[in-house]
């Protein structure tokens, strides 16, 4: 240990030097060092603006647009929406998709009179047609549907799968809404807005496509596994599915409109969920939304008779909580107010003299729906 110490002794001697030659190299090297970045000043600046910028950006994509909402549940919207997609003005469009605000002059025309349309031969063909057209939408869509894939992706799928069919996208517009297509995901009833959330790993996610072709539009709607989903989620799922077939095995000439609500309910109760009860499904043929209303919850007073060259959907939300809904701040997407899971189905139906013919059934696999794939 002495032999250590000694050595140790010796090397600090060995270094000694002045304060005045410390400060000496010390001013020497703080000019050097002063001038490098000075050099470097213009090459350091750009590299913080892209970063800032980077940050920003960042910031910008993953943003929740109302940080002070109570929201009920896990789901966030997140922000900026991508830019209003363009429809060639060679497409034929309805009426609302260049009104400044959407509005549908011929659905409150026709609501005002409560007209139920008797289409005839040629417009039924009309409606096949454009039935066939919304399904082969949906189903582009139900193919890129995986966990990492945002609802905007989604809905830029849906946008050029319509108009590569000379078609315009129905939601688009309709009331200012500012998308192509819905997507609602997990406790999103209806509605919902696509953004930049990507879908998780046990989600479930609802596609809503409507196509508007040579003057009629179809509407149908699915509700998709997204990986591994629990269990619970997946008895909802069936269980709407279910609901919506019930009551599709009603439709027949001389049926009344209200007791498709009737059938809907009884099933879904005796399974331990709700029927939402604000929306409703309703008559489409060349207006988006017109008589029948056809409510899904039971006592309704709906009026009408089934009669053939009927066309209409039957759409039933069932929720595993509460049937009751909030909407967010973006007047659009409605929630189930206690933050549970909600599904949904939708076909577009016609009644025939012998009972009916569903318009946006799945030409494949027998039509069962993609979460029986």
């Amino acid at each position: 240990m002495e032999r250590e110490v000694k050595r140790f002794s010796k090397t600090a001697e060995s270094f000694q030097i002045s304060d005045a030659k410390v400060i000496e190299l010390h001013d020497k090297k703080l000019s050097m060092n002063e001038d490098c970045f000075k050099k470097s000043w213009n090459n350091h600046k750009q590299v913080h603006k892209k970063a800032q910028a980077e940050q920003q950006t960042v910031q910008k994509t993953n943003s929740n647009p109302w940080p002070s909402y109570k929201y009920t549940g896990s789901l966030r919207a997140v922000y900026p929406l991508s830019d209003k997609r363009v429809v060639p003005s060679h497409i034929n469009r309805p009426d609302y998709a260049d009104h400044p605000t959407g509005y549908p002059a011929g659905e409150r025309e026709s609501k005002q009179a409560r007209f139920m349309k008797i289409l005839n031969d040629e417009e039924i063909e009309a409606m096949r047609v454009v039935g066939r057209i919304s399904r082969e939408i949906l189903d582009e869509a139900a193919a890129a549907t995986a966990v990492g894939v945002t609802s905007d992706e989604l809905d830029r799928i849906v946008h050029e799968a319509t108009v590569e069919r000379e078609s315009y996208p129905s939601p688009l517009n309709y009331y200012n809404f500012p998308k192509s297509c819905c997507v609602s995901v997990n406790e999103c009833i209806c509605h919902g807005i696509p953004d930049q959330r990507p879908l998780q790993d046990g989600d479930i996610v609802n596609l809503d496509i409507t196509a508007y072709h040579r003057g009629f539009h179809a509407d149908l709607n699915e509700t998709l596994f997204v990986g591994n989903v629990d269990d619970e989620s997946k008895k909802l799922v069936r269980v709407a599915h279910e609901c919506l077939y019930k009551s599709i095995d009603m439709v027949k000439p001389g049926e009344k409109y209200r007791e498709v609500g009737n059938t809907i309910q009884k099933h879904a109760a005796s399974n331990g969920c709700s029927v939402v009860r604000t929306y409703c499904g309703h008559g489409i043929n060349e207006l988006f939304h017109t008589s029948p209303t056809v409510p899904h919850y039971s006592k309704n007073k709906a009026v009408g008779l089934m009669k053939p060259g009927h066309t209409f959907t039957i759409e039933p939300m069932i929720s595993a909580g509460t049937w009751k809904d909030l909407t967010w701040p973006d007047n659009w997407t409605s929630v189930t107010a206690d933050g549970k899971r909600s599904a949904q189905f939708e076909q577009t139906l016609l009644c025939t003299e012998s009972g009916v013919e569903i318009l946006t059934e799945r030409r494949s696999k027998g039509g069962q729906p993609y979460f029986m794939d």
